[in-house]
C-alpha cells in the first residue's frame, strides 16, 4: 500500500529525503535505552501497533517481540529510502509509505502509536498528533519518544569548549533551515503536546543514554560518523574562533593523538524521553 506525497516538513523532509545511514547508526547506538522504553509500555500479545515514522525499521523488530505472533506491527514512513531500508530488516511487519498528517490507515484500527524523533519535523505537531490519534482504538495510547534535537556532548575535560560547540551546532541548524529557535520548541514539549491534543493521563519518563570510555563499537561508530563528521566537522568553522575550530577538528580526527574517543575521561550524555497519553 503506497501513498505518495510531495509535502515538505519543517526540517525539509520529503518522500525522497534519506537519513538511512544516520538512522541506522543511532538505532544501533541507542538500542539498549529504546528497548527499555518499549518494555516500559507493557505491550500485550495480540496488540496492533503503528510505528509512525519508522525510519530504517530497527524498532519494528523490538515491537514485534512484545506483541508476539498474534499481534501486528505496522511501519509507516514518509521517505521511500527508509521504507526500502526497513524491508531489509526481514521481520513480519507491514510497511507503508505515507504522511503522518494524512495516514493511509483505517481509523480506530491500532492499539498503540509509537513515534520517535518525528513530531518535531512537522510544521504543525498538533495536527500530526491529532491525525495519529484518529487511528487509535478506544482505550489505546500514543507514545512519543524524543532524543535531543542535537546531541549534547559532555566534555569532562573542557566545559568552555563544550558550551561553544553546542551553541555553534544549534546556530548552524537555525541558519540551515531558516528557523527561529522558538520554532523548534516542540522537541522540548512533547508532554504538553499530548495534553493540548486532548490525550489523558499523560506521563513522562526520561532514559539517559550515557557512554563512558572504553566504548562499544556501535557507540564509537555513531559518535564518529553522525556527530564528529556529520554534525560537527567543517560545517562549524563559521561559528567558532579559528583556534577553537582547530581544537575541535583534532578531537574529531581518529588519526590524531587528541582524538576524543580514545580519551580515558571521554563521557557522553544524551536524553531519550518517552511521553505517553491515553485516548
Amino acid at each position: 500500500m503506497t501513498q505518495m506525497t510531495t509535502a515538505s516538513g519543517l526540517l525539509g523532509d520529503t518522500p525522497s529525503r534519506d537519513y538511512t545511514g544516520k538512522l541506522r547508526l543511532f538505532n544501533a547506538f541507542a538500542e539498549p535505552e529504546i528497548r527499555q522504553a518499549i518494555a516500559s509500555l507493557a505491550l500485550q500479545p495480540g496488540m496492533r501497533v503503528l510505528d509512525a515514522g519508522c525510519g530504517t525499521g530497527e524498532a519494528l523488530r523490538w515491537l514485534v517481540e512484545e506483541v508476539g505472533p498474534s499481534g501486528e506491527v505496522i511501519g509507516m514512513d514518509l521517505a521511500m529510502p527508509h521504507i526500502r531500508a526497513a524491508h531489509t530488516i526481514g521481520d513480519r511487519s507491514l510497511l507503508i509509505q505515507g504522511n503522518i498528517v494524512d495516514p493511509p490507515i483505517a481509523p480506530a484500527s491500532v492499539d498503540l502509536v509509537w513515534s520517535v524523533n518525528v513530531i518535531n519535523h512537522l510544521r504543525s505537531p498538533i495536527a500530526g498528533l491529532q491525525s495519529l490519534m484518529r487511528l487509535i482504538r478506544p482505550g489505546g495510547r500514543v507514545a512519543l519518544g524524543q532524543s535531543s534535537l542535537l546531541p549534547d556532548m559532555y566534555f569532562a575535560w573542557d566545559s568552555r569548549l563544550e558550551r561553544l560547540v553546542n551553541e555553534a551546532v544549534r546556530q548552524y541548524y537555525r541558519d540551515r533551515y531558516q528557523l527561529d529557535e522558538r520554532e523548534l520548541t516542540s522537541i522540548r514539549a512533547i508532554a504538553g503536546l499530548l495534553r493540548e491534543a486532548g490525550l489523558r493521563h499523560v506521563r513522562v519518563r526520561t532514559f539517559m543514554i550515557e557512554r563512558l570510555a572504553p566504548l562499544r563499537g556501535e557507540d564509537a561508530n555513531y559518535l564518529l560518523e553522525a556527530i564528529f563528521r556529520g554534525t560537527w566537522g567543517p560545517r562549524l568553522q563559521p561559528y567558532l574562533a579559528s583556534s577553537d575550530h582547530e581544537e575541535v577538528m583534532r578531537l574529531c580526527d581518529p588519526d590524531h593523538r587528541d582524538f576524543a574517543l580514545r580519551r580515558p575521561d571521554f563521557h557522553f550524555l544524551q536524553s531519550f524521553t518517552l511521553a505517553v497519553g491515553d485516548i
